[in-house]
C-alpha cells in the first residue's frame, strides 16, 4: 500500500511540475505580448501631439527624467525627446493640479523655443458636459494650443479670456481651462529655459 501511495504521489508531483512549467511558459509569452501592446499604445498616444507626418519609432527609448514639480506638477517627470525640422521637441507628461475636480493629466509636445506643437488630455475627473470639453473627442478646444509660443512668465496671452488672455473658457466652467492653460505654460517655460535638455543623457525608470 505504501509503495502504491508513493508511486501516485510521484506521478502527481510530476504532473504538477509539468502544469507549472506550462503555465509559466504561457505567462511569459503573454507578458511579452502585453508589454509590446502597451508600448505600442503609448507610442500611439505620444504621436498624437506631434505633427501628423512625424514618425519616430525611437521616441520611447529617447526618454529623459527631470525633477521639476513646479513646472510639471509631478516628479520625476518623463520627457520624450525627438527632433522636428532639426529642432529638439519634447513630449512632456504634465499634471495640472488645480482642476475643478482634482488633477488633470496631460501630454504636451513643446519645442526648445517654447512653441507648443500639440496637447492632449490623458486623464481627468472634471464635470461631464462642462469640464470634459478638454477631451479632444468632445470638443476641439485642446487643439487651440498648437502653434502657440510662450515668450516669458509674464506672457499675458497665456490665460483664458476672462483673465485677459487669448484662450477661450467654457460656459459655466472657467476653472478647468484655466488649469490646463497654466500647466501647459509652465511646462513650455521650463523647456524653453533648459536648452541643455537637448544633450542630456537618456534613461527613464521602468513603469
Amino acid at each position: 500500500m505504501l509503495k502504491f501511495v508513493s508511486k501516485n504521489a510521484l506521478l502527481l508531483s510530476i504532473a504538477a511540475i509539468g502544469c507549472v512549467a506550462v503555465i509559466a511558459g504561457v505567462n511569459q509569452l503573454t507578458a511579452s505580448r502585453i508589454a509590446e501592446q502597451t508600448q505600442a499604445e503609448k507610442l500611439k498616444v505620444l504621436r498624437e501631439v506631434l505633427p501628423a507626418d512625424h514618425q519616430d519609432d525611437a521616441l520611447l527609448a529617447n526618454c529623459l527624467e527631470v525633477s521639476a514639480v513646479d513646472a510639471f506638477g509631478v516628479t520625476p517627470t518623463k520627457l520624450y525627446r525627438t527632433f522636428v525640422n532639426a529642432q529638439p521637441v519634447y513630449v512632456s507628461e504634465t499634471v495640472a493640479p488645480d482642476g475643478y475636480s482634482g488633477n488633470i493629466s496631460l501630454l504636451a509636445a513643446i519645442s526648445a523655443d517654447g512653441t507648443v506643437l500639440g496637447v492632449r488630455t490623458v486623464a481627468h475627473k472634471e464635470t461631464p458636459g462642462l469640464g470634459d470639453k478638454i477631451e479632444v473627442k468632445r470638443h476641439p478646444w485642446i487643439l487651440s494650443f498648437a502653434g502657440q509660443q510662450v515668450e516669458s512668465a509674464d506672457d499675458k496671452r497665456w490665460a483664458v479670456k476672462k483673465d485677459g488672455g487669448e484662450f477661450d473658457q467654457f460656459t459655466g466652467a472657467t476653472i478647468t481651462p484655466r488649469a490646463v492653460v497654466g500647466a501647459v505654460k509652465r511646462a513650455a517655460l521650463y523647456i524653453k529655459a533648459h536648452p541643455d535638455l537637448a544633450t542630456m543623457a537618456t534613461g527613464c525608470s521602468a513603469e
